[in-house]
């Protein structure tokens, strides 16, 4: 078990099982709502996973039947001493957008506010078919702050993503499938999370300089204008081929036998 020199809210598990790290909200009483302790621990374990080199993927999901996460708990907005200071936080949704290891989010159940932030900063996304994605801000007096119109028109488009913020209405699983917000469904939770697990560990044994190069090469895919991403794609592979790791891959190919990538 992986050790911390920080405390953990116990609204928040974690587990480390070969170099797949499992962030979990485990609130399911109060939809996973994020109150300002689980904020913390997300954002310290999500730094921690950057820095341990035993972790090469995080996935993010959530336990209980009904909710991934309906977004902040709004009773403990008022904690906030000023609307400036909850403005100039740093908040769970910015450390998990910062992972620098590739990261999968699994939902079950609604994906409401910044609960829908949080996986939209995530890599790669499934759900299941009970799922809800929405960004109901609106008709509570305000806005996401966590980048969800940004998030939202990169992955579904300014007129989808504008229908969502305009109404604050939800849609479906099959919605946010045919639209790109998940890439794939599930019948259950206990079924998606054994996929995913699958995938996390076939992402976990290849080499992780290139796992993290690549997923700095997918934003930059995003991000960048065409020819300048694709300049920065090629000085991407040239360090590449200057790891170890690189090495390894051309000698194991040739010598047709599985690689040992160490991450150096």
């Amino acid at each position: 078990m992986a050790e911390f020199d920080f405390e953990i809210d116990p609204n928040v598990q974690f587990t480390l099982a070969d170099s797949v790290a499992i962030i979990a909200l485990n609130r399911p009483e109060k939809l996973n709502a994020v109150t300002p302790a689980m904020s913390v621990a997300i954002t310290k374990l999500a730094s921690w996973c950057n820095e341990a080199p035993d972790v090469r993927v995080v996935v993010l999901t959530a336990n209980g039947p009904k909710a991934f996460c309906c977004g902040s708990d709004i009773k403990e907005l008022d904690s906030y001493p000023s609307p400036w200071i909850h403005r100039m936080k740093h908040d769970h949704c910015d450390a998990m957008a910062e992972i620098t290891k590739p990261s999968i989010c699994a939902i079950n159940g609604y994906a409401l506010g910044g609960g829908l932030e949080l996986a939209l900063c995530c890599d790669i996304r499934v759900s299941t078919r009970n799922a809800l994605f929405g960004a109901p801000e609106i008709k509570l007096g305000w806005v996401g702050g966590g980048g969800m119109a940004v998030y939202l028109n990169k992955t579904i488009g300014a007129s989808r993503a504008s229908r969502m913020l305009y109404t604050g209405d939800p849609v479906d699983a099959a919605t946010g499938l045919a639209w790109g917000i998940v890439d794939e469904l599930f019948e259950s939770a206990e079924a998606m999370m054994a996929s995913v697990k699958a995938l996390a560990s076939t992402i976990a044994s290849r080499p992780p300089i290139a796992a993290q190069t690549a997923k700095l090469n997918m934003r930059a895919a995003v991000n960048m204008p065409l020819d300048q991403a694709v300049r920065y794609e090629r000085d991407l592979r040239t360090l590449c081929f200057y790891t170890d790791d690189a090495r390894e891959g051309k000698a194991a190919f040739k010598e047709k036998r599985t690689p040992h990538f160490k991450g150096e």
